[in-house]
């Protein structure tokens, strides 16, 4: 699709998104600021910069590519011409983004558009063709429609993510972790003792597994309050582990920053709501030592478990968590990028805005922070198992 160019018609030709069309929030890559763009029929993303998508929020049918221009002209003190306008309309139109646009189902996703800066459109690049499934590793869908699975689920339980219930649950978890670590020593005597008993093991082992598959399912019953959408919902195994996964498919477009917060930890809570019962029996009721040590081994295994997702690594929850505080895409390349320029005291780290400076070295200072607590923590371990 190109521009038109008569002045008639340029009148008259008054584009418009497809509906449905999906656009992310302003978004950090490296020195830039860009948003992602999703045509909502070939599956397909796109990364587009500031200029195209102030132009792109208006195209809603009832502005002229005049209107168009001179409120472009107004935010950036240039108008565009026409060859700026054909490289941009034949763009969107190329990736079915456009009413009456080609669908695009056989384009690849491609990286950002300069069409409106001035230079050629990013030329398409191959997508890497899926793993096939062998004995040793693959994926395996389990629901033939998992938006729908993901939509009863909400139905049938959704209300329990209401205020009323969730302040309560996250008041429980934060007490029970609070006593977790005041009774560490307990917990890792617990768990030490776990490890010698078979059958009080694989049942631990077994609810861990359950626990996994809850926090799959939690993902996408969040996301699916917020309106989002489960592409699939399936088991994955890289043997010898096999686990659940729940794919979000519009995760990045969910409406605000706290929902797909919310989103990401979905899974990590509910891995700890399902140790308060473990808890409770273990401080209020009466069991053997042996149940004990195994209920206090659970806790801390389990614990582990949840919290470890949040360790902003990716492809962990936490990292998801932290790209979206940080308001960006590609946190940890775009970081590890930049403190090389800074390090190296390269001019082009000069390039970065503050905003990005900020969002990167708290990056890399968090995570070094957090390494460093989990190295303590794994010290601190060996050295009470050995004293005891």
């Amino acid at each position: 699709m190109t521009a038109p160019t008569d002045r008639a018609a340029t009148d008259r030709y008054r584009p418009c998104l497809r509906p449905g069309v999906l656009v992310s929030d302003a978004l950090l890559l490296g020195p830039r600021t860009v948003h992602l763009v999703k045509n909502p029929r070939s599956g397909k993303s796109y990364e587009v910069g500031v200029k195209e998508h102030f132009l792109m929020a208006r195209m809603d049918g009832t502005r002229g590519l005049d209107e168009l221009g001179a409120q472009y002209a107004a935010e950036y003190g240039k108008r565009l011409g026409d060859a700026n306008w054909r490289r941009l309309l034949g763009m969107l139109g190329a990736r079915g983004l456009l009413e009456g646009g080609p669908e695009a189902a056989a384009v690849p996703t491609v990286p950002a558009v300069t069409a409106v800066a001035g230079g050629p459109a990013a030329p398409p690049a191959e997508e890497p063709p899926k793993p096939a499934r062998t004995l040793l590793r693959g994926t395996l869908p389990l629901v033939a429609d998992a938006d729908a699975t993901a939509d009863r689920l909400h139905r049938a339980v959704g209300f329990l993510l209401a205020a009323p219930f969730m302040v309560p649950l996250l008041l429980l978890i934060t007490a029970m972790e609070v006593l977790a670590v005041a009774r560490l020593g307990e917990l890792v005597d617990g768990a030490v003792a776990l490890f010698t008993n078979p059958v009080l093991l694989a049942g631990a082992a077994t609810l861990l597994w359950f626990s996994t598959a809850l926090h799959e399912l939690a993902h996408g019953v969040v996301a699916r309050r917020y309106g989002g959408q489960v592409a699939e919902i399936g088991l994955r195994w890289r043997l010898p582990v096999v686990i659940m996964y729940c794919t979000v498919d519009n995760y990045p477009y969910l409406p605000t920053r706290w929902q797909r917060v919310a989103t990401a930890a979905a899974g990590a809570v509910m891995n700890l709501a399902v140790l308060l019962p473990f808890c409770a029996v273990w401080l209020f009721a009466p069991v053997d030592d042996a149940t004990g040590e195994a209920l206090a081994g659970l806790l801390l295994l389990g614990s582990a478990q949840a919290l470890a997702m949040l360790v902003p690594f990716p492809p962990l929850d936490g990292y998801k968590i932290a790209a979206q505080l940080c308001g960006a895409t590609g946190l940890a390349t775009s970081s590890r990028e930049y403190v090389r320029l800074a390090v190296r005291r390269d001019p082009a780290a000069k390039a970065y805005p503050r905003r990005a400076r900020t969002a990167y070295l708290g990056y890399t200072a968090g995570s070094l922070l957090v390494l460093a607590g989990i190295v303590a923590a794994v010290v601190a371990l060996a050295v009470h198992l050995v004293t005891t």
